[in-house]
């Protein structure tokens, strides 16, 4: 099969475009022929090699966690799914294996693809909206009437958790973005939209049950003077200054600091297709690379500027 791959850990430059062998799948899980997945931060910090304890030395590397497709083939105990259905879901291999023709999901965290979702919007939605919705609402115990803050509420991660704090029945939500995206974040729903070009949220007086930061710029221990009273602090990636005080800060005081490790639950992601379906949260896709454009794709993401996702298409 034609796959995107890597043979040693570097810039976007490594990834090359060829043959690699078909997976194979197992008894519980989903052979899919791809026809979209899309760009995530996790993609390219393997590949750069910032997470080499946990990705190891095994080389060829086939990037990507997204995948949306169509099922070709069945592992012996699959009973769910047959032939031809339209799936998506997260690739069955933590650290990549979607950015190819086809690639294996497990049978209990793949989902059927909302009606009114394509393949290329399906491809922008599982890591992305399952962070999303894990951090609020199992990290951030987000409670109804909650004051809510997003940090990088125009990236992937962000615009679907300004949506989900909405569906889960916050009070208000107030997006940070860059002057360029403040339109579009103001569209998915926003209450109050503050330009981090302009202000800084962590030196205004307003407070915030929970705080949010879907992309990482902020920190635990800057931010505390926003949360109210047994606020919560959530990142999808701790600050180094968090990672050395903030977490021993948090266990002593009324404003807790969390961070999120998405897990695909094939529950949560049904959950997220039927507000889909409802209408209620919509993926935002930035831009659409050809899978042999993985390179061109990665480094657009590396700049940090995206809207939303950045999507490669397969078929």
């Amino acid at each position: 099969m034609q796959a995107v791959f890597y043979e040693k850990y570097g810039n976007a430059d490594v990834l090359r475009f060829g043959e690699q062998p078909k997976p194979v799948p197992k008894e519980s899980q989903l052979l899919v022929r791809v026809h979209a997945t899309s760009v995530n931060p996790i993609d390219w910090k393997v590949r750069s090699g910032q997470l080499l304890p946990v990705s190891g030395l095994s080389f060829p590397k086939i990037p990507g966690r997204d995948v949306a497709g169509e099922v070709v083939a069945l592992g012996s105990k699959v009973l769910a799914f047959e032939s031809g259905d339209r799936v998506y879901g997260m690739a069955d291999n933590k650290l990549g294996g979607a950015y190819a023709e086809y690639a294996v999901i497990s049978e209990e965290t793949a989902v059927p693809i909302p009606a009114n979702l394509d393949y290329l919007k399906a491809a922008a939605v599982p890591l992305t909206a399952l962070t999303a919705l894990q951090g609020l609402r199992d990290k951030g115990e987000l409670a109804s009437g909650d004051k809510v803050l997003i940090n990088g509420a125009s990236s992937g991660v962000g615009t679907f958790a300004l949506q989900i704090a909405k569906a889960l029945g916050a009070g208000k939500v107030v997006g940070v973005c860059g002057t360029s995206h403040i339109e579009l974040v103001k569209s998915l729903g926003a209450d109050g939209v503050i330009d981090y070009t302009k202000d800084d949220f962590t030196e205004t007086r307003n407070c915030y049950d929970l705080i949010f930061d879907a992309v990482a710029k902020s920190s635990y221990l800057e931010s505390k003077r926003s949360l109210c009273h047994h606020g919560r602090y959530v990142t999808t990636v701790p600050d180094p200054k968090d990672i050395a005080f903030g977490f021993a800060f948090s266990v002593f005081s009324d404003k807790k600091l969390k961070a999120i490790f998405t897990d695909d639950k094939g529950e949560d992601l049904a959950l997220i297709s039927a507000w889909i379906e409802k209408g209620s949260i919509k993926p935002i896709i930035d831009s659409v690379y050809p899978l042999h454009a993985a390179a061109e794709a990665h480094k657009y993401s590396e700049q940090g500027h995206a809207a939303g996702k950045i999507v490669l298409q397969v078929i």
